[in-house]
């Protein structure tokens, strides 16, 4: 009966040796992980600001297109 207790306690020590070195492998992706995804927001932001200014110029450029068009007709219009 002892030989059958032992042997349980056998098996749950390296049950719980096998949980704490999956634990700390799995805390190890977490950190990876995580430095990974700030990594990611960071370049995401600096793209997005990128496609932002481009934006704001093609807008500016359209805008000031029309304004140039639309003047430039009513000026044939007048004359």
């Amino acid at each position: 009966m002892a030989n059958n207790n032992d042997k349980g306690l056998e098996l749950a020590l390296e049950a719980l040796e096998r949980i704490a070195s999956h634990e700390k492998e799995c805390g190890e992706r977490w950190t990876e992980a995580m430095i990974e995804l700030r990594e990611l927001k960071v370049v995401t932001s600096n793209h997005a600001e990128r496609w932002e200014k481009l934006a704001w110029l093609v807008v500016g450029t359209v805008g000031t297109t029309g304004v140039a068009a639309w003047d430039a007709m009513f000026i044939n219009i007048n004359q």
